[in-house]
C-alpha cells in the first residue's frame, strides 16, 4: 500500500465510527458486557491510547536508524484515564479529530519511508508500512468489538 491509500483506509474507517457512533446511548456505552471486559467508552477510548502511541511511531518510524517502536501496556492506560468516567460523545470527538490528524501524517508520509524498519513493539522488526497498515486494522477490530455493546 502507499500512505496515500493507507491514509484513506483510516479516513473510511473513521467514517464508519462515526456513523456507528450515531445517537449512541449514553447509558448503554458504560455497560460492561462481563465484568473483566472494557465497556465501549473503555475501548474507544483504547483507541484514542492507540492514535496516541502510533503516532509517535509514525513520526519516529522517519528518523534515522536505529528506530525502537515502544509498546505500551494498553490495559493500564485504559485503567489510568478512567475513560468509563467520561461520557462518550467526547471520547468519540477526540477520537476522530486524532484520528483526522493521522490520516493527515500518514498522506504525508514519503512513498520511500514506509520500508524503514525498526524494533517491533512486540519484538522482532516491523516497517512503517506495516505499523501503519496494522493501525487501521486494529481500529477496524475494535470497532466491530463496539457495534454489539451499542446495539448497532
Amino acid at each position: 500500500m502507499t500512505p496515500t491509500s493507507i491514509a484513506a483506509d483510516l479516513d473510511a474507517a473513521i467514517q464508519e465510527g462515526l456513523k456507528l457512533f450515531q445517537n449512541a446511548d449514553e447509558a448503554r456505552t458504560g455497560r460492561r458486557p462481563r465484568p473483566d471486559g472494557w465497556c465501549a467508552r473503555e475501548i474507544l477510548g483504547h483507541l484514542v491510547d492507540s492514535a496516541c502511541n502510533n503516532h509517535r511511531r509514525f513520526i519516529i518510524g522517519r528518523g534515522a536508524p536505529p528506530i525502537v517502536f515502544q509498546g505500551y501496556d494498553g490495559d493500564q492506560w485504559v485503567d489510568r484515564q478512567r475513560y468509563a468516567e467520561r461520557s462518550f460523545e467526547e471520547i468519540a470527538s477526540l477520537w476522530a479529530a486524532y484520528n483526522r490528524h493521522l490520516v493527515h501524517v500518514i498522506s504525508g508520509t514519503p512513498p520511500d519511508a514506509l520500508t524503514q524498519s525498526g524494533d517491533g513493539p512486540e519484538g522482532g522488526t516491523v516497517t512503517l508500512g506495516f505499523l501503519m497498515e496494522d493501525y487501521v486494522t486494529h481500529l477496524r477490530h475494535h470497532l466491530a468489538q463496539i457495534r454489539p455493546l451499542l446495539g448497532a
